[in-house]
């Protein structure tokens, strides 16, 4: 991706993630997230140029959010832009926040993510995005049983729902670390059995364990151009590239065509662009948006380009764990805490905090030079970033 000019992340801020966050209003929820990612860069809102922010549609049933959220967000006499695409809203705002700056158009820019979920109603929300006929396929979100099916059509049943459980007893592990995490369980191995048996079933094989919950809470990113950015942080996460895929899923009687997933398609592009000829060696830790263990699992093959059962050898091998060798999600990932709207910009937060060695109690034991970060959303919307240690090479 051509630039005018390098961008670096010098500040992240989150709330802390809870399924209610009854002792905030939102703007109070998302004045947490700004002013910690204001104290990490140092700065205030008088040295912000433009403010960005976004949320899933309607989901608290407010109109034009962003103009409440003044008083929270400190936009007010700002150029500010309000920006929503459904599941994938946090990694947009990123990568609009990224293109203002590279553009020349502004110096620092605050983007905005958040969703307080217990004021609003995502089932109703979800149902009624799309035609109930054609696009029926949408219509339950991330609540669907086809790929753990997949999953034990081609791998059997026993070794695919051993695998899933473990990938989520890892997640949960993560989020043990991670004391802004909504869901931490402390699960243990041992535990797998009865919960693979008692967890309430949702759809198919797709249990209540397996699933992200929804969460309220917010996140803020603060991006400075390259010259800013060295003078306010010693170590900024630079955004090395990023690319947006998206295709329409529709119902049709002659039932689905093989097609690419929109994951492998985006994670081939920003490889080839950017010399990445093995992930697995070149890319240190990966955030992945993952609403489901399922999920999770089925993913992994796709961005890293993985076949056969590579990817269900990473999970068995805990190759996935904090320590091990290709950490995911350390911050516990998006079935740990899932406030819509911010989810998939704390994927890349997450990223930028490995980067910049901030990540507390949940950095990965080893130096971080790249990181990966992904977002997903509706009609399989697929984002993808690459953030960097060094300076990215203008090209």
């Amino acid at each position: 991706m051509r630039k005018n000019r390098n961008v670096g992340i010098v500040g992240v801020g989150q709330s802390v993630f809870s399924s209610h966050r009854e002792e905030v209003n939102q703007p109070e929820m998302i004045h947490e997230a700004v002013v910690e990612a204001l104290q990490m860069a140092g700065i205030t809102m008088a040295d912000v140029d433009c403010v960005v922010h976004g949320n899933m549609e309607l989901f608290e049933m407010v109109h034009q959010p962003d103009l409440w959220h003044t008083i929270g967000t400190g936009a007010w006499g700002k150029e500010t832009l309000r920006i929503t695409t459904g599941g994938t809203t946090g990694a947009t705002l990123v990568a609009a926040a990224d293109h203002l700056v590279a553009s020349g158009l502004h110096d620092i820019v605050l983007a905005i993510g958040f969703e307080k979920l217990q004021e609003g109603h995502t089932t109703g929300g979800i149902t009624n995005m799309a035609d109930p006929l054609w696009g029926r396929q949408l219509q339950t979100g991330a609540l669907t049983g086809m790929t753990a099916a997949a999953i034990i059509d081609e791998f059997g049943a026993e070794r695919a729902r051993k695998a899933a459980m473990t990938y989520r007893i890892l997640m949960d592990k993560h989020a043990m670390k991670n004391e802004k995490a909504h869901r931490r369980l402390g699960l243990e191995f041992d535990q797998a059995d009865e919960l693979a048996v008692n967890s309430p079933a949702l759809v198919g094989e797709l249990r209540m364990i397996h699933m992200c919950s929804q969460s309220d809470g917010a996140c803020a990113m603060i991006f400075a151009s390259e010259e800013t950015a060295k003078q306010l942080c010693p170590q900024p996460a630079w955004i090395r590239d990023h690319i947006t895929v998206h295709r329409e899923e529709m119902f049709c009687i002659f039932g689905n065509a093989p097609v690419l997933s929109t994951h492998r398609y985006a994670a081939q592009k920003l490889f080839a662009r950017n010399g990445i000829t093995d992930p697995l060696s070149q890319i240190d830790v990966f955030e992945m948006y993952d609403p489901s263990s399922w999920w999770g699992i089925d993913w992994l093959r796709e961005f890293l380009m993985l076949e056969g059962d590579a990817h269900i050898r990473m999970v068995e091998n805990h190759d996935i764990a904090i320590e091990g060798k290709f950490p995911v999600n350390p911050s516990g990932g998006v079935i740990a805490s899932n406030p819509i709207g911010a989810t998939a910009m704390v994927r890349v937060a997450e990223a930028a905090l490995q980067i910049m060695g901030k990540a507390g109690q949940h950095q990965v034991p080893k130096p971080v030079n790249q990181a990966m970060a992904s977002g997903f959303g509706g009609t399989m919307w697929t984002v993808l970033f690459l953030l960097t240690r060094d300076i990215p090479a203008m090209g």
